[in-house]
């Protein structure tokens, strides 16, 4: 099996025992991403719109690295702390992606790490 791990330092560095992603062959699979700031490791300030923002612009940038640009993810998983925000998700996407969207699914849970209030991970095909 052709297997690379994907590192870029325009995202958030793993806080625990995982790769940003996994390449095998034409498919990356990518971590979850929380809407932390890449250079300080801190969540970003602002409202749940600036949190959608951020964690989306963090797994591009783990797209980025694999070769890959969100258009390219075929599956995106959101996990939110109030699925109340799912409108703001869907406005976030709507900027960042191009029709056909991929599929996805969208999970209330209970707590997150380092507080976050979303997380988003996803299948690259490139």
């Amino acid at each position: 099996m052709n297997k690379s791990y994907i590192a870029t330092a325009e995202a958030p560095a793993a806080i625990g025992t995982y790769s940003q992603a996994v390449k095998v062959g034409q498919t990356t699979f990518l971590s979850g991403q929380i809407p932390l700031l890449p250079e300080s490791g801190e969540l970003v300030s602002g409202d749940i719109e600036a949190e959608v923002r951020q964690a989306f612009q963090n797994l591009a940038a783990v797209c980025e690295a694999a070769g890959g640009d969100l258009n390219g993810l075929v599956k995106v998983n959101v996990f939110l702390t109030d699925l109340s925000h799912f409108p703001v998700v869907n406005a976030v996407m709507e900027s960042l992606f191009e029709a056909p969207y991929p599929a996805r699914a969208a999970i209330g849970v209970a707590q997150l790490p380092k507080g976050a209030r979303v997380e988003v991970d996803g299948i690259l095909v490139s």
